[in-house]
């Protein structure tokens, strides 16, 4: 589920507003000359039953083409950080972090796309959905052999990307909402790097830590 989320919810750009059109154009023009982005976040989850979780909220930075921070600040903390080559998953509750190689979290994730669009008709079906809650939807299933989720389902208004949800293989379905874009940012150089506190557990295929005093 954490991979799912990770492929999900990194994925993620928009543009100051557009012309109304299909989604596929929003889109387009969307990515388009983008290198950094930041953002707010609300995300919630639904099982296969319908039920639903806790909203969560925070931040988000992007900078093309393979770097990213996702901050969860409530209601509780969690931190995913993407460096170029790993993936470090903080969870400062548990005292730990899980580290992933890069490239496989990215495999077949719409995160591809919005920062390359020549790989969109590549490792995707691509259909209009028409509209929907007063946006235009474009939903991406996978081609790949395993893909993280049955579809994606891009929602876009005037402004760019507002909402984004996400069906994965087991029926559960997470939602998110996006708020307070700023495009083309220059971010500072540790935005992008993790160092895990002292005391803190590394599971995973780490490299040579350097742990940072505990707060």
């Amino acid at each position: 589920m954490k991979r799912f989320l990770l492929a999900a919810t990194l994925s993620l750009l928009s543009l100051p507003a557009f012309a109304a059109g299909p989604a596929r154009e929003r889109l387009d023009a969307f990515a388009k000359g983008m290198h950094s982005l930041t953002g707010r976040f609300s995300q919630t989850m639904s099982n296969a039953n319908g039920d639903q979780g806790k909203t969560s909220s925070g931040t988000m930075a992007l900078q093309a083409p393979r770097q990213f921070r996702w901050e969860t600040t409530a209601p509780y903390k969690q931190t995913i950080v993407a460096d170029g080559s790993r993936v470090w998953l903080y969870d400062p509750d548990l005292e730990q972090v899980t580290v992933r190689k890069q490239s496989s979290e990215e495999a077949q994730s719409p995160l591809t796309v919005l920062t390359d669009l020549s790989l969109l008709d590549k490792d995707f079906k691509v259909s209009e959905q028409g509209e929907r809650d007063g946006l235009q939807w474009l939903r991406l299933t996978s081609t790949g052999k395993d893909p993280q989720f049955e579809y994606a389902d891009l929602g876009f208004d005037v402004g760019g990307l507002a909402r984004m949800v996400f069906r994965d293989q087991l029926g559960n379905t997470t939602r998110i909402d996006f708020a307070g874009w700023k495009r083309n940012v220059d971010l500072p150089p540790d935005t992008f790097t993790f160092v895990p506190p002292q005391g803190t557990d590394v599971i995973g295929d780490a490299p040579v830590i350097q742990t940072q005093p505990a707060k």
